[in-house]
């Protein structure tokens, strides 16, 4: 069994038809996904796609490129009680890629959704892109569980991550990306830190690159990670879903 702890297949301009998407994902043996918000409202999409199929669950938060707008909807989702569905706050944190939302904007909304995952005892799918420097000082304030997803960092990063008792979400750039630093570190990842994760529908893996990607292609992801340490995708599979499954306890219900 395999799970896909991060995707985006509730979001309305997403092309492919879900019912389809579900099937395909069954024939390739994903049985959980995970749909990601990035917003307040892809957050309540997340919510109300999660409570109509029984494989599909929901993580919401506001993307730090979203920051601006503030935080006020993830916390009124999950006052009015998170149902068992809803799995984690996410995907927040900080990218410095990019200024959609100003730096201050970023950390005012990071702080206060880690204090919401710290009030509703979630873990955290986290964002953080060229803003370790900033990230790590607050993310030690709260010390929630969590994930950092889609990580392309440095190994220092990720060996403080992985430190911290965080997993480490790898998708399809690991399986294209031709920086000799990064994919030495994908190599010497752990099985016990790692989720798998596709990021639908971007960042589609080899050798479908030039496709839209789905939750199927985390099968992609694993035989990857099962070739690069010479083990069978079985054991890759049965290594992440427990580890998915530690993270995320709401996805044992």
């Amino acid at each position: 069994m395999l799970i896909d702890t991060h995707c985006h297949i509730h979001e309305a301009s997403y092309p492919l038809d879900l019912a389809d998407i579900l099937m395909r994902a069954s024939a390739a043996g994903v049985a959980k996904m995970i749909c990601v918000g990035t917003s307040s409202q892809d957050s309540k999409e997340a919510v109300e796609i999660a409570d109509k199929h029984q494989v599909l669950y929901a993580a919401v938060g506001i993307h730090p490129h979203e920051s601006q707008g503030g935080y006020d909807t993830i916390a009124e989702l999950l006052e009015q009680g998170p149902t068992e569905r809803t799995v984690a706050v996410g995907e927040i944190g900080l990218d410095y890629f990019y200024t959609h939302s100003s730096r201050e904007q970023q950390i005012a909304a990071l702080e206060g959704q880690l204090q919401l995952a710290h009030d509703h005892n979630l873990p955290v799918i986290f964002h953080v892109r060229e803003a370790f420097d900033d990230f790590w000082p607050i993310y030690d304030n709260f010390h929630p569980r969590g994930v950092l997803h889609s990580f392309t960092d440095s190994q220092q990063n990720a060996d403080a991550a992985m430190g911290r008792g965080l997993f480490i979400g790898v998708n399809g750039i690991s399986t294209f990306t031709r920086d000799e630093r990064q994919r030495s570190m994908f190599a010497g990842l752990p099985l016990d830190s790692l989720l798998l994760e596709t990021d639908a529908p971007f960042l589609t893996p080899v050798p479908l690159r030039g496709t839209i990607n789905e939750p199927a292609l985390v099968e992609k992801v694993a035989e990857f990670h099962a070739n690069l340490r010479r083990i069978t995708i079985e054991e890759v599979a049965l290594r992440t879903t427990t580890n998915a499954h530690a993270l995320f306890t709401r996805l044992n219900t």
